[in-house]
């Protein structure tokens, strides 16, 4: 029988402690008792564990041994805030898909009231991928960046291979260039940063940006794709490239 997975909140060499809602649900709903085996996520490390104490808002593990988990996949999703439902399925289907971490992104074409707002999302966008971690059964939790300018986010150095989506760009799909980053990568696994547009593309100014800051633009192709479909998309091509 599989073992549920927990993400601890607390851990050391011997034990880990979950929290909150998760132990909640495993003290209430789950009735958890000692001796009850589980795997526990614990500073990136999965953990073969049994329940040794519990309590209605925490619940106590013994770290048994450590087992293989896959680590996550070495891409920063860069992804300009749009409408948050959205964005909210694209969170966590990028967290099942495997991604590092989400950059969101304010663009010009952000809308103004979701620009103003999207600073007070970051901790639910949080919680959102800490659960989709979690029901996945990844051996970590992606790094959920707080919003920023596009501009610093584009300028900033960085030694990762900087791919963004543009939809005026025919010539290079994803596919393709991600051939040739391995290519020129040999036996070393490349650090990627993806780029997603918001609702309407990126604006010219925008893609002007990313090109004098060394950014590759590439296409998924001809059609129009929304938002969250294009980062589905990109993050599942990048995966069968990288897995």
């Amino acid at each position: 029988m599989t073992r549920r997975r927990w993400i601890a909140e607390r851990w050391d060499e011997a034990t880990a402690t979950i929290t909150g809602t998760q132990a909640e649900h495993l003290a209430r709903v789950l009735r958890a008792q000692p001796g009850v085996e589980a795997d526990i996520v614990a500073g990136g490390h999965v953990f073969h564990a049994e329940v040794a104490a519990v309590s209605p808002n925490e619940i106590r593990f013994n770290l048994i041994a450590e087992v293989q988990a896959d680590p996550a996949l070495p891409i920063t999703l860069v992804m300009a805030v749009y409408k948050f439902d959205h964005m909210e399925w694209a969170i966590e289907k990028a967290t099942e898909l495997g991604v590092a971490a989400i950059a969101p992104v304010v663009s010009r074409r952000t809308e103004k009231h979701l620009a103003q707002t999207a600073p007070k999302r970051a901790e639910r966008w949080r919680r959102i991928a800490h659960e989709s971690a979690q029901q996945s059964r990844r051996s970590d939790v992606p790094v959920i960046h707080d919003p920023q300018p596009l501009n610093e986010i584009v300028a900033a150095l960085s030694n990762d291979v900087r791919l963004v989506l543009a939809e005026q760009e025919r010539s290079t799909t994803l596919r393709q260039a991600l051939t040739e980053v391995l290519s020129a990568a040999g036996d070393e696994m490349p650090s990627l940063q993806i780029a997603i547009g918001p609702e309407g593309g990126w604006a010219p100014n925008e893609e002007a940006l990313f090109d004098s800051n060394g950014w590759r633009a590439v296409s998924l192709g001809p059609r129009i794709l929304r938002a969250e479909t294009a980062a589905i998309a990109a993050l599942s091509i990048t995966a069968s490239f990288l897995e």
